[in-house]
This record gives C-alpha cells, sequence and structure tokens, in this order.
C-alpha cells in the first residue's frame, strides 16, 4: 500500500470498525478483504447486503485516491449473486475501467475464499480537482 493509501487507512475508521484491510492500492487497482463475522450477518443469518457494499466502495476510493487529487463517490451500483456466511473471507478487487478528466468508472469484483462471486459493483467517481 502506497504511503498515502495507508495514511487514507490509519484515518478510516469504518473500515478498521468493520474489520476491512485493504491489502493492494494504486491507480488501477486496489484490494480489500473482511471476514465476515456474527456481527456482520442480518436476520437472516447472511451477511448484510450493507457490508458487502461497504466492502466494495472501500475498495473503490482506495483506487480512486491512490496517486491522484481527492475523488468521491458519485454514485454506486451493485448487484448480490451469492450470500455470504459467517466465516467467509470475502475480497473486493477493484479496476478502473475508464478515466476521463476528472470522472471515473470502477468494477469491483467481490468473491469469497472458494472464489465464488458474491457480488459485483459499479461505481463513479469525481476528482475535485
Amino acid at each position: 500500500m502506497a504511503d498515502t493509501s495507508a495514511e487514507m487507512y490509519s484515518k478510516d475508521r469504518a473500515s478498521q470498525f468493520l474489520g476491512i484491510q485493504v491489502t493492494e492500492a494504486n491507480p488501477d487497482q486496489a484490494v480489500a478483504t473482511m471476514t465476515v463475522t456474527a456481527n456482520h450477518a442480518n436476520g437472516l443469518g447472511v451477511c448484510h447486503g450493507g457490508f458487502i457494499f461497504t466492502l466494495a466502495d472501500t475498495a473503490m476510493a482506495f483506487v480512486a485516491n491512490s496517486g491522484g487529487p481527492t475523488a468521491f463517490a458519485t454514485n454506486a451500483e451493485i448487484d448480490f449473486v451469492n450470500p455470504a456466511m459467517v466465516g467467509d473471507k470475502l475480497t473486493a478487487v477493484c479496476a478502473r475501467v475508464v478515466e476521463r478528466g476528472r470522472f471515473a468508472v470502477n468494477d469491483v469484483s467481490v468473491k469469497n475464499q472458494d472464489g465464488l462471486v458474491v457480488a459485483v459493483f459499479r461505481g463513479r467517481t469525481l476528482a475535485t480537482q
């Protein structure tokens, strides 16, 4: 993780609180992981979609903010395709798909430890400068 990414993570209390770790971050790709705990489970005993969304959004934030001006999400959508269970280790890999001026489109694939796709996320970011 680059120095700026390490500094950003040190201030990211939400990700730290949820157990999200950022293991790679550069302008082209970021990787974030999270092990699903009982505190992430909804009333049906599976990982709440909001936590999966947050994991994917975190990976996107680290792509968007590695090596350039500060950028923020302007829109994001997610498709949940398989459940994540307590004990699963989820890995979100974000890749920048398009960058045009201050605008970027990023795709994130969230998979469990067996490589099963749990969710597919697409987010858009806008740099402040």
